[in-house]
């Protein structure tokens, strides 16, 4: 089996800026990496993508939100994340399963146990070996993103609309899972530069690509 790493966080604290970094980094020292992303990263998916963002569904209740964004990931997992594994490639995840315990079940205050084993069913015993969460406040992430859209550099979607509360509980889920398993988890300062963020990524990678028998430049 190959390397999977997923990058978690809250919109806002560049997670699609250092996934691409890292996927840099890794194809340099020989690793075959699949970039994929959550919701989507298949046909399917993206589809069904469409629909959780759509700013018009605003009457979508929380258990069907979470339903979907399960449907999806069963796709890619099946599709595209274990074949890309079974080869022996690397996997680079912009979100993952997480994200659904996080957004849905901190967030949206669904049934955490319950969550959990509708996620453990769809994933099909496909865990990261490694996820990266970037962390900050949540005022200085929404700020971000505010600031995005004001140079129209990203689209609203319907996670957009929550009120304060909500995001505040989404990182307080992030952290209490990276204090739980923190084997897996890499947490992050998210407020330093892109270049220091990237640089903290990957040298606290270096101890998993050694122990997994890469070469890992410097």
């Amino acid at each position: 089996m190959g390397l999977f790493i997923s990058f978690e966080g809250l919109d806002g604290s560049g997670k699609t800026t250092q996934i691409a970094g890292l996927a840099q980094r890794l194809r340099a020292v020989g690793h075959d990496v699949l970039l994929t992303r959550e919701p989507g990263g298949t046909a399917i998916g993206d589809q069904i993508r469409s629909i959780l963002h759509d700013v018009r569904n605003a009457e979508m209740t929380a258990l069907a939100e979470f339903l979907l964004y399960s449907a999806s990931r069963a796709q890619l997992v099946r599709q595209v994340i274990r074949p890309h594994l079974e080869r022996g490639g690397t996997v680079l995840c912009d979100r993952f399963a997480d994200s659904s315990i996080a957004y849905q079940g901190y967030g949206r205050q669904l049934d955490l146990d319950w969550v959990r084993a509708v996620t453990r069913f769809v994933t099909a015993g496909v865990v990261p070996h490694c996820t990266i969460y970037l962390d900050l406040p949540v005022e200085i992430g929404l700020a971000r993103k505010q600031a995005a859209f004001a140079a129209q550099q990203g689209e609203r979607n319907r996670l957009d609309l929550q009120p304060l509360e909500f995001y505040r509980r989404v990182r307080d889920g992030y952290l209490c899972m990276a204090r739980a398993e923190p084997q897996r988890w890499l947490v992050i300062d998210a407020t330093q530069s892109a270049e220091q963020v990237q640089q903290s990524i990957w040298e606290r990678l270096q101890p998993m690509l050694l122990e997994m028998g890469e070469a890992a430049r410097p």
